[in-house]
């Protein structure tokens, strides 16, 4: 079986200088990303590869995207069946549209959306590899395995309201939630039984609604170390969250949100 209705299946880094987000990330987290773009398209679009699988892309923002209010960021890919019904869906149930849907050759059907509080992500119909079977599964999101998206959180402006959306369109649900004091609480959810992230609300004079996508690293004090010395600017952490493991929020050095996790090895 592929991967169902409402998995995430692939993550993509918008960024204003795909040179420089190469040899950070590459440095960081350990990915081997591509020195040129793939031929399956004329952008410049670059694969990014973990220890055991493709896990993303990455592309400079263009001209054109830059006139259009295009920032450095990460987006995150939900698998849909039918690419033009979920859009329609989303629409009617007060989402907006960035890019409208469009096939791309031997990929699949993407559109970008917002969800009704502005936060976006893609919704995506893909075509397996033709060296892979037709129920091919993507496991670029894995809570276990390094170089790999562990956790999606997202930043909403009011997290209860915007969660009957996402089981609406996606069939995620609620599994429980855990009080951050004057923050609320931090909804956990999950979608075909695994427990894939959570929703929280955002702090005031804080980002607008956003996804943030926490990547495994074997290491989370030598990663923030390398992440630092790379330019970035550290957020939050390291600090540890329940289950023992302890996470980093930054921005890389063009401004794109990243988040890192895993254990406090000892020195």
């Amino acid at each position: 079986m592929g991967n169902p209705q409402g998995s995430f299946i692939w993550y993509e880094l918008l960024t204003s200088d795909l040179a420089a987000a190469r040899s950070f990330y590459q440095d960081v987290m350990g990915w081997n990303i591509a020195e040129r773009g793939s031929d399956l398209s004329d952008m410049d679009y670059r694969m990014i590869d973990a220890p055991d699988a493709t896990v993303g892309g990455a592309m400079e923002i263009t001209a054109e995207m830059r006139e259009g209010g295009a920032r450095p960021t990460w987006l995150g890919y939900i698998c849909v069946e039918d690419v033009d019904a979920v859009l329609a869906a989303i629409v009617a149930d007060g989402g907006t549209v960035w890019m409208p849907a469009n096939s791309i050759p031997n990929v699949g059907r993407i559109a970008l959306v917002t969800d009704p509080q502005g936060a976006p992500f893609y919704i995506m119909k893909p075509i397996p590899p033709a060296d892979s079977p037709p129920d091919a599964t993507s496991t670029a999101f894995d809570p276990e395995k390094t170089g790999h998206v562990a956790w999606n959180e997202l930043t909403a402006a009011d997290h209860q309201a915007v969660l009957p959306f996402y089981t609406r369109h996606f069939g995620w649900q609620p599994c429980g939630a855990m009080s951050m004091g004057e923050m609320g609480n931090y909804q956990f959810i999950k979608h075909a039984d695994v427990r894939i992230g959570a929703m929280m609300d955002r702090p005031k004079n804080g980002p607008p609604p956003h996804w943030s996508y926490y990547w495994r690293v074997d290491d989370i004090d030598a990663a923030t170390k390398r992440a630092t010395a790379g330019g970035a600017t550290i957020l939050h952490g390291p600090a540890e969250v329940p289950g023992g493991d302890y996470i980093t929020l930054a921005t890389d050095p063009q401004g794109a949100i990243f988040a890192m996790v895993g254990k406090q090895l000892e020195a």
